[in-house]
């Protein structure tokens, strides 16, 4: 009796954004909670951004048909795995089925992650050491991916993560992409040429503008990308931009319905910004079908 009202006491003194039932050992362990159960102004922010996002997944999860093994995620450019982690704390544990994937390149987040997960018992979830694009062949993966996501994969992870989701036939992508520096570099290329062959040019002369143009201009082609190959798209906010200026969030759910028009609307992009050589390969399945 005496332990229950302390558990309770102790519960009733946790910041409210500690959801009943969750973890505090595991908000503790990623450093979201100090060790006497609060909550800082970075660690609320980032928690809300999480939360977030989780709002979002937990639906299409929601929506997965039922199945003996339960539903597979796979969370690319995992870090620390605060997504898996947090998802798997709401979500799969009550579950009792599924497993969640943390893919990530840095050894030490990977190993901490597992150590972490046995100390929890999260017996489900599975940390591999390889990049985005190295995955796609790895035999630690099953062959078919219900969710994917990729919350800030840096520059083209997020697109070796949608090469992954299409690859395995994923049925929903979840994607936040963050430092879209591929493009920026390839209109740099022949900024001179097209200032002469076009006024649009103009919209990338000054650094800072290539910067932002090519960061908009990768996502407008991700999400064509994503239509031409059969997913219906929604972009929009996941927070607040006084929270996080890299805040685009991009659904993609699998219909079927493969759109030939964004495909060439694609290749037609990538011919007006004179990006046609430099970023063509990215998006091989379009250059492929619209050649036949």
């Amino acid at each position: 009796m005496k332990k229950q009202k302390a558990n309770d006491n102790a519960a009733s003194q946790l910041p409210p954004e500690v959801r009943p039932g969750q973890s505090v050992e595991l908000l503790k362990e990623l450093h979201i909670l100090t060790r006497e159960g609060k909550l800082n102004q970075d660690s609320r922010r980032k928690l809300k951004q999480v939360y977030h996002l989780f709002q979002f997944i937990e639906k299409l999860l929601l929506e997965l048909p039922a199945c003996d093994t339960g539903p597979t995620l796979a969370d690319h450019g995992a870090g620390k795995s605060y997504l898996g982690f947090i998802i798997y704390d709401l979500f799969f544990k009550a579950l009792g089925q599924g497993t969640i994937y943390g893919i990530e390149t840095r050894s030490e987040l990977v190993e901490s992650s597992k150590a972490l997960a046995q100390k929890l018992g999260f017996e489900r979830m599975r940390f591999l050491n390889v990049s985005v694009a190295e995955s796609t062949q790895s035999d630690q993966l099953p062959a078919q991916i219900d969710v994917v996501t990729a919350l800030h994969a840096c520059d083209t992870a997020t697109d070796d993560a949608i090469a992954f989701g299409l690859q395995k036939k994923a049925k929903y992508m979840v994607l936040v992409p963050c430092c879209q520096a591929e493009l920026a570099r390839a209109l740099n290329q022949n900024k001179a040429l097209n200032l002469q062959r076009t006024p649009l040019a103009e919209l990338w002369r000054h650094p800072l503008h290539t910067r932002e143009v090519g960061s908009q201009l990768t996502n407008v082609l991700r999400c064509l990308y994503l239509e031409s190959q059969g997913y219906a798209v929604t972009v929009t906010e996941l927070v607040g931009w006084e929270h996080s200026m890299k805040n685009e969030l991009i659904l993609a759910r699998y219909t079927g319905q493969k759109k030939r028009a964004s495909g060439e609307r694609l290749l037609a992009l990538l011919q007006e910004f004179g990006v046609e050589a430099p970023m063509g390969s990215r998006y091989p399945l379009v250059a492929r079908s619209e050649a036949v």
